[in-house]
């Protein structure tokens, strides 16, 4: 029915104009509305992009292949670099990862589908979200006085447990949102098909909250990977490698990048600054590579 035979049939009723025009208040104020949320989206990168090109400006100019080979200079030495304190992070990341992502995957799994209304779940989703706003220094406290005391010294699990407490939360709530979100019919099919809970949860939960959960777990091990208060007090800092001649320091005080940048950017010396932003650099694009591997896992996964 074109506007012709709409007129005809209702009269003088005056429509409203559908066309776009600046002459008509509503056009107006939808054009406006739309810079201005341009506009602070744009406000809300700067900060993000201004600290990107301030570390490959400020860190670009010392990158070089001795940064990940040599071991960190002492105060009046010129060069070195901070290769043990790349593997230490990377090992003490593991550890955390190795505790707090299939912890935090099953009590998921627990709280989505096998005991969601239950009191245990209820505590259960308590403690995470409090555990969300801990501090991290309180976890390093924790994790001092339940591994280091008990071991007799600072070492790289202890480390690991501190950022597995601050990751467990994040792998927990993500994930039981995810599981929430596959489609009811799809279990209710299984269970039509003689499924058990396990094998639902096994065989169609979980491979299709896939996606979900690789994000929450991507963003604990960003979070994990830029903390500094933990490792104060678990792993310390070492200027030695964590793997040398064929034996292995885990128990021994552990080189780490944050605990790297935080005591190098206090130093008087050009080059130990210099070094601090070479690594702030480092560990950026570390946790950036994390999260475009998670991205490609993640959108692989909903294809299949």
């Amino acid at each position: 029915m074109n506007t012709a035979e709409i007129s005809t049939e209702f009269g003088d009723v005056d429509f409203p104009r559908l066309e776009r025009s600046l002459r008509h208040p509503r056009t107006l104020f939808s054009i406006l509305l739309s810079i201005g949320t341009g506009v602070a989206t744009v406000i809300a990168c700067v900060p993000l992009f201004s600290v990107l090109i301030m570390l490959v400006y400020r860190g670009g100019k010392k990158l070089s292949l001795a940064l990940f080979t040599e071991l960190p200079p002492t105060a009046f030495e010129e060069g070195g670099g901070f290769g043990n304190a790349i593997v230490g992070t990377i090992v003490i990341v593991s550890i955390a990862a190795a505790i707090a992502i299939p912890a935090g995957i099953l009590t998921a799994v627990f709280l989505a589908e096998f005991g969601p209304q239950s009191k245990t779940a209820s505590v259960a989703r308590f403690c995470a979200k409090t555990l969300t706003g801990l501090p991290s220094i309180l976890a390093g406290v924790f994790a001092y006085a339940a591994i280091v005391l008990a071991t007799g010294g600072y070492s790289a699990p202890a480390g690991g447990v501190a950022l597995a407490l601050l990751m467990l939360p994040t792998v927990i709530l993500t994930a039981e949102e995810s599981m929430r979100m596959v489609p009811v019919k799809m279990k209710e099919a299984a269970i039509g098909m003689g499924c058990t809970p396990t094998q639902v949860a096994w065989k169609i939960v979980l491979p299709t909250a896939l996606p979900g959960i690789l994000t929450g777990v991507m963003l604990a091990v960003a979070r994990a990977a830029g903390e500094t208060a933990p490792l104060l007090f678990t792993a310390l800092f070492s200027n030695y490698w964590i793997f040398e001649d064929g034996s292995s320091q885990v128990m021994e005080p552990t080189a780490s990048l944050a605990v790297f940048i935080y005591n190098f950017s206090g130093m008087p010396f050009e080059n130990q600054i210099e070094m601090a932003w070479a690594a702030s650099l480092i560990l950026v694009l570390m946790v950036l590579s994390i999260n475009i591997v998670g991205q490609i896992i993640s959108s692989r996964a909903k294809v299949s």
